[in-house]
């Protein structure tokens, strides 16, 4: 990890970020940062209510100022929200100030990882979850491989070997 001292996770929600950023952080001896829930901290406020009560627009603004500020630290792993990169500030300072991981998972495992968990705005409302999964891979998946230093699949495999796997590959240079 010669130069850069941050790792940096996207992907979509259900991909494993929270979950696989720890462990990464634990085996690296770093700090672990999951910016969504900086993002409750800092309002006392969950997610979903922001969503409710500022739309999208005003969880976007929120996020975009807490990833300019996270993004700065040093020797962090960060787990960012699924929609972190829509924004191309967002993209411009995850991909210029850290290692970026791009944590690829299917539709189902999405589906399977999200189905109970009521604090996800974007499928709460939604009568379709699943065809908004796809709707969002659709829009998001170039956003995140344009950025991505490394690609690795979370399907199936223990969050120990898709950490492993993550250090391996950031490890090679």
């Amino acid at each position: 990890m010669k130069g850069k001292r941050n790792i940096f996770l996207v992907g979509p929600m259900g991909a494993g970020k929270t979950t696989i950023g720890k462990q990464l952080a634990q085996s690296l001896h770093l700090e672990f940062i999951d910016s969504d829930q900086e993002i409750e901290a800092r309002t006392g406020a969950p997610i979903d209510w922001i969503f409710d009560i500022e739309g999208e627009e005003g969880f976007r603004k929120r996020e975009k100022s807490v990833i300019a500020e996270l993004t700065q630290k040093q020797g962090i792993v960060l787990a960012t929200g699924g929609g972190a990169i829509l924004e191309q500030e967002n993209r411009t300072f995850l991909a210029g100030r850290g290692i970026v991981v791009y944590l690829e998972t299917s539709i189902e495992q999405q589906l399977e990882r999200t189905r109970r968990d009521k604090r996800r705005p974007l499928l709460q409302s939604s009568d379709d979850p699943e065809a908004t999964l796809i709707a969002l891979h659709k829009e998001r998946d170039i956003l995140y491989r344009e950025i991505a230093d490394v690609i690795v699949a979370t399907n199936e495999n223990s969050i120990k070997s898709v950490a492993n796997k993550i250090i391996s590959q950031i490890t090679q240079d």
